[in-house]
């Protein structure tokens, strides 16, 4: 597409059916209320005409661009004014937006409607749903209307250099002239296309068409293929690690720790090690080339991921220099059934000519970190004391070592050649090792047209870490050994998956390029934590098991993960917790060194819980490093009480608690309660020196690295952990925590004084009853908006923009996410009302409003999470703009919102989140109170929302529609389940179905 993309484009490259175009009419320009704020009813300024339809500077590319969209089968629509004037671009239909002031409009033409209206009155009349519907204005009040109402592309046309202004009302794309607009076209009713690929009209396969190198990365991440033990990207089998493709293989918790000098720093690093490549299988034709696909040698390509069976698919045909023709179709799985063994197949299909094809099945240990471009000048080689060898009978073995950790790898593979279902024995085999540190066997195989050959190949990867083995080596072998053929692990491997839908699936009918996005995010967190079990150690990665983005460290993320989990197979969650529970002692050592009592969780953590967050941060804009305060981000402490409670509360598992939850809690209230400070000016406790999620603040404005005092997150959440751990003492009590209690040392006067902390920390507030981000932040300057993005498009790391200009993020009003907002995201505005309440601070109704409308005007939301929470919170108060938020959310990976990241790994904890606000944001699905509380309000976009949870080890069926809820709880001997329906308590009996009606409302 012709044009610069200022900002990430939640469209990516989208394939449309539709065009509008509502441009201001001849003579005209955008007027002064046309820079009206968000919430404004949209509309053209009515503009007495001077001229004809369009301004004569548009009228030849608009009448050049209509020519040639009506060539290309695309559907058009005109939105004017001036209806009545009639010369103009010929399209399919003319909509009259707002008429102008002296009446004439609608006299002889289409009758006029309000303009916020003529845009989905035009996608009714071409009979096109608005995500396939791209929308040209240079108003930037219709742009804005076009974004709220979820249009596919909005672009902005800068006829009056008014750049900056398009881009802030949310243009995907500006250009200067209308010949400039290259738009994407349908191929077929419904096709989305995603970073070029699509999902063919279904739900459930993502599939791309063509090779792009450039964008191969990207690719590899989407289809990426794991069971939570481990992953495999979706790279192409016949490639080692190069510019474009990258073949990395990730085993959960396999860690290892190098140091680097760059820069003159020296920089220690912990990282998810990349493992042994097992997909490699190179091949020649006759004595040709070895064959690597590229652009210029491949005839046809097709990429296929099967989301419900969790396999990777690729054909391809290719020429060689000597004409010859071959097919190769590609077939990979990762056993969701058995957690050490993945197979790939390779079928060979000779078009046009007899002969040799030379195959060689590899093992590649001679690999390293090198995913993360700003990581390049750091040391990257993790694996050390190769031993290669080649077992017999098609089977070779790889066996290397961590260089500091000293996790041995084993990985074992078997290759087999059948030929019409039958294993070829007589063919010619030899032990190959073509590059150092690779190892496996050379097959030379006879081809002849029509008669195709499959080339099977079964691996099993085993770790030191894993229990009860002798060796890796040894446990490999005897894996491989024991297992079935392709087909038949293959087949297990689908029934597991079923299974796992079965549980997970959210249908929601709104259509086939959401129904995708839903499918495709659940798919890919359940590839990152499907194998979570006491016996593996653990966490969750906010990029998965996808890439080497964030080191593979674990971060806050998993606070938006474990809700999906905890509501479908709550033992997953129990198990990634006790990732947390064993690192305990290291976060207890972290607290006393820094002062404190109790439990001081790191920000980044990785093998063993010490803080992993490095000191200096790479800036690409300046290529230089720079200070790296994130350290500061204490709070992740409290994401782990909170999903220890949250657990408690959907399982009311209260062994848990015994066992790990409540010394969990106890050490993380006894650090908070630590880190606050009597004020006795006020009789208010103070916490400084903590960084909130915002992740720009990290000081005052010339005090970088100083923290924030009284962060509002951060107080408001220690008030809730230390209500909550009071609560649970006394839910435990004597019966069942008093051995616990002594273990703990826990005494009455420091429960005491975690009910008074609770009350009386301190929350500032702004103007309006606005609540602060942090003290002093009113005194902040505001943040020339428009002019950053009109300079450099994509503001999403202002603090990157920021440093290289020589000023800092410390210094205005500004957030890369949420931060005060996450407190409307984890509680209802009700909870949060309450519990403000009890700290002595009023925070009525309109207050909630205006913190919403305060906040969501001042992110650049520079982090995948920050979707997420705009959803959230807007769902109640603004329904278009949430549902514009969860848009981007679902969609952020498949077009790599943050510009060329996602090849880096998934953002696991946004795939997570988007997913659960279908299921308990626009459901009201809470669980407190030992109760369910329902309260639906699904915006119009979304027809039905339906989906399986496990309350209290009961499975719920929950359908929502537009017209009412219902559940059904499943038949058994359990006592029935207390609901909360909006405001009113009900009984759910087993085998029972109940429906309850829901308002509508659209505001």
């Amino acid at each position: 597409m012709s044009g610069v993309l200022e900002q990430p484009a939640v469209h990516g490259r989208s394939t449309y059916g539709a065009v509008v175009l509502a441009l201001a009419p001849a003579g005209a320009a955008p007027g002064p209320a046309d820079t009206a704020r968000a919430g404004d009813d949209a509309a053209l300024v009515p503009i007495r005409p001077a001229g004809g339809v369009l301004h004569p500077r548009h009228e030849a590319g608009a009448a050049e661009l209509f020519a040639r969209l009506r060539a290309e089968g695309v559907l058009t629509a005109l939105v004017t004014t001036h209806p009545e004037l009639g010369a103009g671009p010929p399209a399919d239909i003319v909509v009259a937006a707002d008429p102008p002031r002296d009446g004439t409009a609608g006299r002889d033409g289409p009758d006029p409607h309000p303009p916020a209206a003529s845009l989905l009155l035009a996608s009714r009349r071409l009979a096109v749903e608005p995500e396939h519907i791209v929308v040209v204005s240079d108003s930037d009040r219709l742009v804005r209307t076009a974004v709220t109402h979820g249009f596919g592309l909005v672009v902005g046309l800068d006829g009056a250099g008014r750049r900056g202004r398009l881009l802030a009302a949310g243009a995907h794309l500006v250009v200067d002239d209308l010949t400039d607009l290259d738009i994407p076209v349908a191929t077929a009713p419904g096709d989305s296309d995603w970073a070029g690929g699509c999902g063919g009209g279904s739900p459930w396969n993502l599939t791309y068409a063509s090779l792009d190198p450039p964008r191969e990365g990207m690719r590899e991440s989407l289809c990426t293929l794991g069971n939570g033990y481990m992953a495999v990207r979706g790279a192409a089998s016949e490639s080692r690690a190069d510019g474009t493709h990258y073949p990395g293989t990730y085993l959960a918790g396999v860690y290892n720790r190098l140091r680097s000098e760059a820069a003159g720093l020296v920089l220690e690093h912990e990282d998810l090690v990349n493992a042994p490549n097992w997909l490699l299988v190179q091949y020649r034709v006759q004595d040709g080339y070895w064959f690597e696909p590229t652009p210029d040698n491949v005839l046809e390509h097709h990429q296929d991921l099967d989301l419900r069976t969790g396999v990777l698919t690729r054909t391809l045909r290719f020429r060689d220099e000597a004409g010859r023709t071959t097919r190769v179709t590609t077939r990979r799985f990762v056993s969701q059934d058995q957690r050490h063994l993945a197979g790939q197949e390779t079928v060979f299909e000779a078009e046009d000519w007899s002969g040799t094809l030379t195959v060689r099945s590899l093992v590649d240990a001679d690999v390293r970190n090198r995913n993360v471009a700003e990581h390049a000048a750091l040391a990257g080689r993790h694996l050390a004391d190769a031993r290669l060898e080649d077992l017999g009978h098609g089977t070779a073995r790889v066996e290397v070592a961590t260089s500091w950790s000293g996790v041995r790898i084993a990985v074992a593979a078997r290759t087999r050649v059948l030929r019409s279902g039958t294993e070829d024995r007589l063919l010619s085999r030899v032990p190959s090792r073509p590059a150092p540190g690779v190892v496996g066997h050379e097959l030379r195989l006879r081809m002849d047209p029509g008669r195709a050959v499959r080339v099977e190949k079964v691996v099993a990867l085993v770790t030191s870490q894993d229990r009860a083995i002798a060796t890796p080596a040894h446990a490999a072998s005897t894996l491989l050994e024991r297992a079935g053929g392709f087909d038949e692990l293959l087949s297990a491997h689908v029934v597991a998956w079923q299974a796992l839908w079965s549980a997970f699936a959210v249908a929601t009918d709104a259509g086939g390029q959401q129904g995708l996005a839903v499918n495709l995010n659940t798919f890919h967190v359940l590839q990152s934590v499907a194998a979570a079990h006491p016996d593996l150690d653990a966490g969750v990665p906010p990029r998965g098991l996808h890439g080497e983005g964030y080191r593979g460290h674990v971060f806050w993320d998993e606070m938006f993960v474990y809700p999906m989990l905890t509501l479908r197979r709550p033992e997953w969650t129990r198990a990634l917790l006790a990732y947390r529970y064993r690192r305990l002692p290291e976060a207890r050592a972290a607290a006393r060194a820094a002062g404190h009592e109790g439990a001081m969780f790191p920000w980044q953590s990785g093998s063993d819980g010490r803080e992993e967050t490095p000191r200096a941060l790479f800036n690409p804009r300046t290529g230089r490093w720079i200070p790296d305060h994130s350290r500061l981000q204490r709070h992740v402490g409290l994401a782990v009480a909170h999903s220890v409670w949250q657990y408690y509360q959907a399982t009311g598992d209260t062994r848990f608690l015994i066992e790990q939850g409540a010394e969990l809690v106890v050490e993380i209230a006894r650090f908070f309660s630590s880190l606050a400070v009597h004020d006795p000016e006020d009789d208010r406790y103070v916490i400084t020196g903590v960084m909130g999620p915002d992740e720009f603040h990290d000081g005052a404005p010339g005090a970088p690295g100083s923290g924030l005092r009284n962060n509002a997150y951060t107080n408001v959440m220690t008030a809730w952990l230390l209500a909550r751990a009071v609560e649970m003492v006394e839910r435990l009590g004597q019966d069942y925590g008093g051995p616990l209690w002594r273990r703990l040392g826990l005494r009455e006067d420091e429960v005491a004084r975690w009910e008074r902390v609770r009350t009386r920390l301190r929350v500032p507030f702004l103007a309006g009853g606005v609540l602060a981000q942090f003290e002093g932040y009113e005194e902040l300057p505001e943040l020339a908006w428009e002019d950053y993005r009109a300079r450099y498009g994509y503001i999403g790391r202002l603090d990157l923009i920021l440093d290289a200009e020589g000023r800092s993020t410390n210094d205005y009003r500004l957030a890369k996410q949420a931060d005060v907002l996450m407190l409307l995201y984890l509680f209802s505005a009700e909870e949060l009302r309450e519990l403000l309440g009890q700290m002595g601070y009023d925070f009525p109704a309109e207050a909630v409003r205006a913190t919403v409308a305060f906040y969501c005007d001042r992110s650049s939301h520079g982090s995948t999470l920050s979707n997420v929470v705009h959803s959230w919170v807007e769902a109640r108060r603004d329904r278009p703009s949430s549902w514009s938020f969860l848009t981007r959310a679902l969609n952020s990976d498949l077009v790599d919102a943050q510009g060329d990241t996602v090849r880096e790994g998934v953002h696991l904890g946004a795939m997570a989140g988007s997913v659960d606000i279908l299921t308990r944001c626009y459901t009201g699905l809470e669980v407190r109170d030992d109760m369910l509380w329902l309260h639906p309000a699904i915006p119009p976009q979304l027809p039905k929302v339906s989906f399986s949870i496990s309350y209290r080890d009961q499975p719920i069926q929950v359908e929502v529609t537009r017209a009412g809820l219902r559940l059904y709880l499943a038949p058994g001997p359990a006592e029935p389940v207390r609901v909360n329906v909006d405001g009113e308590v009900h009984e759910l009996a087993a085998g029972q179905i109940r429906h309850f009606p829901v308002a509508v409302t659209d505001a």
